[in-house]
């Protein structure tokens, strides 16, 4: 008996309105990497440690950073990563950016994301003039898209206002300058995910309201936004959805005041 012919394929419909259109899509991930260990501490005078460290060869330690975790992120959300120190926060950033690989599970996303301060990789030898338009090609812009924003980031920045620092290099800045600009270079462009890690920790409360501005922007473009703070009120202020990680593992997941509230008061009691 021969099988019947499938029916035609009908015609795709358009997305209904108000429907969640997913971006990144994370399936159970974990996540592992390679450190060199330098062994433990030598005891015996000054002298004796100083020698015993030239001695010892580093070991190698595998650390499993993020532990299965299990979430959509969905277009216009702008998601705050939050936990201790350790977390897997910012390796989770890196998996998602596509620069460590899963070891187990999978991650999901729509186009390139754009972790802010590694695809606008900027060069300390170099002016900040000349970094602008370095970070602006590596963040995917023409030429003549860098030339027609290119005053729009440097005032952004705000790292002129106390001088011509752009003409200089950035071995001069200082890190909290050189975070703005990589923010403004970034920020300059349309992304469908950017994931920012404490970029927005730098500069003064004009910057950050800059930066918050920038950010609904892009929400509003459609793009996704993962925002890494040890400021939680920041995390409050800047996104509606929280994730809380600790020891790799996804404790919470829900909305930012109801997160960033149950993760305060879990520090409390430790």
């Amino acid at each position: 008996m021969s099988a019947s012919a499938p029916a035609p394929a009908p015609a795709s419909a358009p997305a209904p309105t108000g429907a969640r259109i997913p971006t990144v899509v994370v399936d159970g991930a974990h996540v592992t990497y390679t450190v060199q260990g330098t062994g433990g501490a030598a005891r015996g005078n000054p002298l004796q440690r100083i020698l015993s460290r030239r001695r010892r060869t580093g070991g190698a330690r595998t650390v499993h950073a993020v532990k299965g975790v299990s979430f959509v992120a969905y277009k216009g959300e702008a998601i705050g990563l939050i936990g201790s120190n350790g977390s897997g926060k910012s390796t989770l950033l890196k998996a998602i950016a596509g620069l460590l690989p899963t070891s187990e599970g999978r991650i999901y996303t729509q186009g390139q994301p754009s972790l802010l301060g590694v695809n606008a990789a900027l060069m300390s030898d170099l002016s900040g003039e000349r970094n602008v338009i370095l970070g602006g090609l590596a963040m995917g812009m023409t030429r003549e898209e860098i030339h027609a924003r290119y005053q729009e980031i440097v005032d952004f920045s705000g790292i002129n206002e106390k001088g011509d620092f752009i003409s200089l290099p950035m071995r001069t800045y200082s890190s909290g300058m050189g975070a703005r600009l990589r923010f403004a270079i970034a920020a300059a462009k349309s992304h469908d995910v950017l994931l920012i890690d404490e970029a927005l920790a730098t500069g003064d409360a004009k910057f950050r309201a800059r930066s918050q501005e920038r950010i609904n922007q892009l929400r509003a473009e459609a793009g996704t936004v993962f925002l890494v703070s040890h400021s939680n009120s920041t995390i409050k202020q800047t996104c509606d959805r929280a994730i809380w990680l600790e020891a790799g593992t996804l404790i919470m997941d829900g909305p930012s005041a109801e997160v960033v509230d149950a993760y305060e008061a879990h520090t409390k009691k430790k």
